[in-house]
C-alpha cells in the first residue's frame, strides 16, 4: 500500500477474491482496500490513537441528504452530547486537495453544522475551524486533539 505522512500502524488484511480485504475496526466488518479506505483506515486510527478522538464519537461513511440528493461522508466526530463536530473528506494518496474538494467537505457540512473540517489524501492534511458568527472557515496549523475541539 502507499507510504501515507502518518505514523506506521498495523492492520489486518486478507485477500479475497483477488481483493486485498482491511478490517475496519470501527465498522467490525472487511472493507476492500481502495487507496482512499486505506487513507480513511490510517487516519481514524491516527486519530483515535495520536488525537485522544474517542471510537464511539466517531461514525464512518454514513449519507446524508445535500441540495436533495444522498451523498456519503467519509468520517463524522461527534462531541460528548452527540452534535456533529468535525467532518472529515479524505481521498487517496495520487488525488490532489484542491478548492473543488474543500468545497465538497463544506457541502456535506452544510447539512451537519459541524464547527471542524478536516480533509487529506494521507500525504497533506488540512484543518479548518469555522467561526460561526463570521461564517467563514480559518485554516489550523495542525489536526487539533479532541480535547481542544469546542
Amino acid at each position: 500500500m502507499h507510504i501515507l505522512n502518518l505514523p506506521e500502524f498495523s492492520f489486518r488484511m486478507r485477500n479475497e477474491k483477488g481483493q486485498t480485504m482491511i478490517f475496519d475496526e470501527f465498522r467490525k466488518k472487511w472493507i476492500v482496500n481502495t487507496p482512499e479506505e486505506w487513507v480513511r483506515q490510517n487516519m481514524v486510527k491516527y486519530l483515535n490513537l495520536h488525537k485522544g478522538y474517542p471510537s464511539t464519537l466517531m461514525s464512518l461513511e454514513k449519507r446524508v441528504l445535500v441540495n436533495g440528493l444522498s451523498q456519503r461522508y467519509d468520517l463524522l466526530v461527534r462531541d460528548r452530547s452527540g452534535k456533529p463536530l468535525m467532518i472529515a473528506e479524505f481521498k487517496a494518496p495520487g488525488v490532489g486537495i484542491d478548492q473543488s474538494v474543500v468545497d465538497q467537505a463544506i457541502r456535506y457540512n452544510n447539512m451537519l453544522h459541524a464547527p471542524y473540517i478536516l480533509i487529506s489524501n494521507g500525504l497533506n492534511h488540512f484543518a479548518f475551524h469555522l467561526e460561526m458568527t463570521a461564517g467563514s472557515y480559518s485554516f489550523l496549523n495542525d489536526i487539533p486533539v479532541f480535547e481542544n475541539l469546542k
